[in-house]
């Protein structure tokens, strides 16, 4: 029996390295897809490039593992069926579960390395790869003039060149406005016949040659200068060659303080995120009791309205300080008793007050409604953290199973089938985790939606298989719906001759 197991190991092992780094680098490729505007034309090192790619291989692992263990255990069981050692096995009294042990233990196996992974490994992967693409996205396209147009890639300077000689780095017929005068914009402008163009290698300086040109200033002494005064106005520099060194930012990578990412719920162990969520807890619990005492102690202030006609004094006291508090007063009844100029104070001040309580309301509403977003993506990821390791054991019992139904091995049946169970499994859970996102049901619900609707098919299949049953045979569709036009065209004459 050891020399069966370990035979279906080594027929499981090969497909299963094989199918995981294809799917591997399909989802790498669809991620350098995704982000091809932010990485080209930016002049990254080849390490930054590695290392960008490494971080992103290791946060496709969640979605590659179950594609992989889907499609291997569907090639290695369809292998052993179309090469009918599958039936050799069960001819000679070993059972479909018995031969599934040994990667049924594996599987396990894999299932605790995949948490194992989520929990230690994918948030470092998450936050390294999270600062390098900020940093990446905030470096600049690499200096690239092009011809009879505006150059605006360099701060406070505007580039034009006529014609320019790549192999030599020479540009001809350059035109130069200087902007770092903001006041007075356009005013200084340097024209050269040719030119040379160099960045410093750590891309933080630029070094401008230009030849036979020369400089207008138009803004020279404009500001000290009376009205109509007119010397000073204009200065004119001729020159033969001139360097300039102009200070570049942005155009060198660097990466993005990790500090800035560390709070979200991605870049957190099951450890933290429980702790965590106990501190929004907490601090949501609080803020709510602190809302409570104040509506309690919310109270509508006395309106000092006095009934005597203007500029004449009176001892008698207020209507309103006359209420007692301990009595229950009818509002309407004495907001009658005021006169007309009164009632519309009194109406404003209630228009003021009711606005005043609902921006309040509202300000703590949306508070209340953020804690409770950043709790529900808390208790997402911590979820997340188990349903991969739970999707390995559904793939596998559904992969192996269906292979030895289907009897079919190699890369082509397997392949369709299995991108058609990891596409559904993928927009129920995408369904699921967006419902939980937006609380519209509870978190676990969400995030074990795919689960909950493939454990069952996992089930079905692997009591099917077991029992040896045709549910993927042609022939037997074909003999039953034969079997049921027979039953038909016999009651159909019987009918007849009654």
């Amino acid at each position: 029996m050891k020399k069966v197991h370990i035979f279906i190991l080594k027929s499981y092992l090969g497909p299963l390295v094989m199918t995981f780094f294809i799917s591997m680098f399909i989802l790498v490729m669809q991620f350098l897809w995704r982000y091809v505007d932010d990485l080209v034309g930016k002049g990254l090192e080849w390490h930054v490039l590695t290392e960008l790619l490494f971080y992103a291989s290791l946060q496709v692992v969640p979605m590659a593992l179950p594609l992989a263990i889907l499609l291997a255990s569907l090639m290695t069981f369809g292998n052993l069926g179309e090469n009918y050692e599958l039936t050799a096995l069960k001819s000679a009294g070993i059972s479909l579960i018995r031969i599934m042990m040994p990667l049924i233990i594996l599987t396990v196996l894999t299932a605790f390395g995949a948490y194992k992974f989520t929990n230690n490994v994918l948030p470092v992967a998450n936050l390294k790869l999270v600062s390098i693409l900020h940093g990446v996205k905030e470096t600049r396209l690499e200096l690239d003039i092009k011809e009879n147009v505006f150059y605006q890639g360099v701060d406070d300077f505007s580039i034009k060149v006529k014609k320019k000689n790549p192999q030599k780095n020479m540009l001809y017929d350059v035109m130069i406005y200087d902007h770092r005068d903001r006041k007075a914009r356009n005013s200084n402008v340097t024209l050269a016949d040719s030119g040379r163009l160099m960045m410093s290698n750590d891309k933080k300086f630029l070094k401008l040659t230009l030849y036979n040109g020369v400089r207008y200033d138009e803004k020279i002494g404009l500001q000290d200068q009376k009205p109509n005064a007119e010397e000073g106005l204009f200065r004119t520099d001729h020159f033969k060659q001139q360097t300039a060194i102009i200070p570049l930012k942005g155009f060198d990578f660097s990466k993005t303080d990790e500090n800035l990412f560390k709070n979200s719920d991605r870049m957190k162990n099951l450890k933290q995120i429980i702790n965590d969520l106990d501190s929004l807890n907490t601090e949501k619990s609080k803020f709510i009791d602190n809302l409570r005492l104040r509506s309690k102690s919310f109270y509508f202030s006395q309106i000092p309205i006095s009934r005597s006609k203007p500029g004449k004094k009176t001892n008698k006291p207020d209507r309103l300080s006359m209420i007692d508090s301990s009595r229950v007063v009818n509002a309407d009844s004495l907001f009658l008793t005021f006169s007309d100029n009164q009632k519309q104070v009194i109406m404003e001040m209630a228009m003021q007050k009711a606005r005043s309580t609902k921006q309040t309301i509202d300000e703590r509403l949306r508070f209340i409604e953020q804690k409770d977003r950043t709790i529900r993506r808390h208790k997402m990821e911590m979820h997340r953290k188990f349903t991969l390791p739970f999707a390995c054991l559904i793939f596998f019992f559904i992969g192996a199973p269906l292979g030895a139904i289907i009897r079919k091995g190699g890369l082509g049946m397997p392949v369709v089938i299995s991108v058609l169970f990891f596409v559904a499994y993928y927009i129920i859970d995408t369904m699921g985790a967006k419902l939980a996102r937006e609380g519209v049901w509870l978190v676990y619900q969400g995030m074990w939606l795919s689960s909950i609707v493939l454990l069952p098919l996992g089930i079905f299949l692997t009591y099917k298989s077991a029992t040896d049953s045709a549910i993927m045979n042609a022939d037997a569709y074909t003999i039953f719906f034969q079997k049921l036009k027979a039953k038909f065209s016999r009651k159909k004459k019987r009918n007849i001759r009654d």
